[in-house]
């Protein structure tokens, strides 16, 4: 029987991790991907090694450092201050075409390596308006790169219409939830687990938290 491959996009926060803990279940085979554009934060990429290396999974880092030059924003400059959107704007966290260079180039590396599938920690539910976490985008490119390469991709989004409370209890539901809680990292500013409390990623996180731990206080 022929074994399922996979690729995973992978930055070391609760969603990639969460993603990472699925993929597990679903394939035989997994590669994680963690793209370096000069990220604000160095110990993002240290933290998606450290997790690869502790679940035993080949880790690959590709250096994109051409998007912090093109797309400057708070993600990528130090004197940009992390805002949430107003009046229709989108965060100043933004990375315009973030997401379509990252699928395409695990793309390509999956085809490499005889991959089939890619799995991708984006959602629609909340997703702070980032145009390239729909659900219409992921299909649209889906098709594009089957068509680019002359092959069978499938794009996985475990949490597509999953809010954050119910990202946790998909972690809880894989074995996860204490491995997500206290080793991702999701914090704007750089502090690994329950984060800094304060910016726009760790107000979700929380909130995502309190509403999960409540819910399963009741059963």
């Amino acid at each position: 029987m022929k074994k399922e491959k996979a690729v995973i996009v992978f930055s070391g926060g609760q969603d990639s991790t969460t993603c990472l803990f699925w993929a597990m279940e679903q394939f035989d085979e997994i590669e994680a991907v963690t793209f370096d554009y000069n990220q604000r934060h160095s110990l993002e990429i240290e933290c998606a090694k450290n997790i690869t290396n502790e679940l035993g999974i080949k880790h690959h880092i590709l250096d994109m450092s051409l998007l912090n030059q093109l797309a400057p924003n708070a993600l990528t400059r130090n004197d940009i201050q992390v805002t949430e959107g107003e009046e229709g704007e989108l965060p100043s966290t933004f990375v315009p075409g973030r997401n379509l260079l990252f699928l395409s180039f695990a793309g390509v590396l999956a085809k490499q390596i005889g991959a089939k599938h890619i799995v991708t920690g984006v959602c629609e539910t909340d997703f702070s308006g980032y145009p390239d976490c729909r659900d219409v985008f992921i299909k649209s490119l889906n098709v594009t790169l089957n068509l680019s390469m002359d092959y069978p991709f499938v794009i996985h989004t475990p949490l597509m219409r999953l809010d954050k409370a119910q990202t946790w209890e998909l972690a809880d539901r894989l074995g996860a939830f204490d491995f997500v809680r206290e080793k991702t990292l999701t914090c704007y500013n750089g502090i690994i687990a329950d984060g800094c409390g304060e910016c726009p990623a760790c107000k979700l996180r929380k909130r995502g938290l309190d509403q999960y731990l409540e819910h399963r206080k009741e059963f």
